[in-house]
């Protein structure tokens, strides 16, 4: 399922990134990869907040949408 659609906060491992390229890469230097584990605390506005390792990141919901867990 798409990450926002997941219920907030529970922790789930990333299955798949559809995403081009250039924003794969982006995702990977945020620490999202598959396999990685994160955890979904909020949807505020357009963005999606996720707990990775120690830190936390608001993501944009379009591209949240391309995080499949």
């Amino acid at each position: 399922m798409p990450l926002p659609i997941a219920p907030a906060g529970e922790e789930f491992t990333v299955k798949k990134v559809i995403a081009d390229e250039k924003n794969k890469r982006h995702l990977e230097n945020l620490g999202i990869t598959i396999g990685s584990r994160l955890t979904l605390l909020s949807q505020v506005g357009g963005s999606v907040i996720v707990r990775v390792k120690d830190g936390r990141l608001a993501i944009d919901r379009s591209l949240a949408m391309k995080i499949l867990v």
